[in-house]
C-alpha cells in the first residue's frame, strides 16, 4: 500500500510560507520558535548550525518537524568515538557479481542532517563533515559527488557533558553560519507538552504535519534577501562591531572577518523575514550573538569568573555607537 504524500502549501509568497513553518512546527515542538527562525534564517544563508541544548528539549524532534513542514528528507547521524569518516560520507564497495566498485552514498546525501552530539567523534570523522559543509560536496576516489540543495548540517552539542568529549576547535566552529540554544521550556509551554502527550502525541509520527514550504519558497527566498540594501553605515557598523571583540579583555580571540560575513548575511536574512527590503542596526544586534558567540574565544581567567560569551558580545552591542 502506498503511503498518502504530504500537502504542499499554493503557491505564494515566500516569505508567507517560510513564516508559516513557525506555526506549523510548533504542533510537535512546543515554544521554540526562536529556534525556528534561526534554522530558517541558516537555510536562507546556505549555512549550518550548531544546536546546543540539554538532552530531553526536542532537538532530534525539532529537525524532524522543520523537514516534515518543508518536505525536505533528514537523516540523523549518532556521533561516537568509533564512527569513521566513511560512515557520513559513504565508500566504495566492491561488487563480485560485476567485478567492480560502486559508491554507496552515506547519510549526508540529505537535505537535513542532524549530527547528534558533534563533540563525541574523534576530529578526521569530524573534519570529514565539515568538508562536505564547506565544498557541499563528497570526493571518493578523486570523483566529486555533489550534495542535495538545500543542504543544512544541525550538529548538537551537550552543554552540560565534556567527559570523553572532542571539542570543535575554534577554526572548525568558524565554519558553523550560527550557534542556537535550545533553552528549558518554560512551566506553560512544558505544560502544553504533557498535555500533548497525554492526549496522545506520538512524536515518532509527524503525519500531521502538512508542508507549508518548498524548496522552491526558499530558492526564491534567497534570491530576494540578495538583493536586500545595506546602506555604508551598517557595513561599518558589523565591521567595528567585529573588530571590538578582537580588543575586548575578556577575549583572547575575536571574531574573524568570515564572522563579519555571516553577521552581514544573517541580518539580510533577518530583515527579509521581518517585511523589510533593508538592514537596519537592530537587525544587526538581534543576530550578533547566535552569529559570533562560537566565534569568539574566552580568556582562561574570564572563564574562572564566570563570564559568558554573550554576556562580552553584549558588553561589545552597549560600547559600539550604532548608526542612527
Amino acid at each position: 500500500m502506498t503511503a498518502p504524500r504530504r500537502r504542499t502549501a499554493a503557491a505564494r509568497d515566500p516569505r508567507d510560507a517560510l513564516l508559516a513553518l513557525r506555526t506549523e512546527v510548533a504542533k510537535a515542538v512546543v515554544g521554540q520558535d526562536a529556534a525556528v527562525t534561526g534554522l530558517v534564517v541558516a537555510l536562507l544563508c546556505r549555512g549550518h548550525v550548531l544546536l546546543e541544548g540539554v538532552p530531553g528539549v526536542a532537538k532530534t524532534l525539532l529537525v524532524r518537524a522543520l523537514s516534515a513542514s518543508m518536505d525536505l528528507s533528514t537523516k540523523r547521524v549518532q556521533f561516537t568515538p568509533d564512527l569513521m569518516p566513511g560512515d557520513i560520507t559513504g565508500s566504495l564497495v566492491y561488487d563480485a557479481r560485476t567485478a567492480a566498485f560502486s559508491f554507496r552514498e552515506g547519510p549526508v546525501f540529505t537535505n537535513l542532517l542532524l549530527a547528534d552530539e558533534i563533540n563525541r567523534t574523534p576530529p578526521k570523522t569530524q573534519a570529514a563533515l565539515l568538508e562536505a559543509m564547506e565544498e557541499r560536496q563528497v570526493s571518493v576516489d578523486g570523483t566529486a559527488r555533489p550534495l542535495p540543495d538545500p543542504f543544512l548540517v544541525i550538529a548538537t552539542q551537550n552543554p552540560v557533558e565534556y567527559e570523553g568529549t572532542y571539542p570543535l576547535p575554534e577554526a572548525q566552529l568558524d565554519r558553523f553560519l550560527v550557534k542556537l540554544t535550545v533553552p528549558l521550556p518554560e512551566r506553560a509551554d512544558e505544560l502544553k507538552v504533557l498535555e500533548a502527550h497525554h492526549g496522545g502525541f506520538d512524536p515518532r509520527d509527524l503525519s500531521a504535519l502538512s508542508a507549508v514550504a518548498t524548496a522552491a519558497d526558499l530558492e526564491a527566498g534567497r534570491k530576494q534577501v540578495a538583493g536586500l540594501t545595506v546602506a555604508p553605515e551598517v557595513l561599518g557598523y558589523i565591521v567595528d562591531l567585529c573588530r571590538a571583540t578582537r580588543t575586548s579583555p575578556s577575549l583572547q580571540l575575536g571574531a574573524s572577518p568570515r564572522g563579519a560575513t555571516a553577521l552581514l548575511a544573517t541580518s539580510k536574512a533577518w530583515a527579509w523575514l521581518s517585511g523589510r527590503d533593508y538592514v537596519t542596526p537592530d537587525d544587526v544586534k538581534a543576530l550578533a550573538r547566535p552569529t559570533l558567540r562560537h566565534r569568539v574565544s574566552l580568556r582562561p581567567e574570564a572563564e574562572l569568573e564566570g563570564v559568558s560569551s554573550d554576556a562580552v558580545l553584549d558588553g561589545v552591542l552597549a560600547t559600539v555607537p550604532a548608526p542612527r
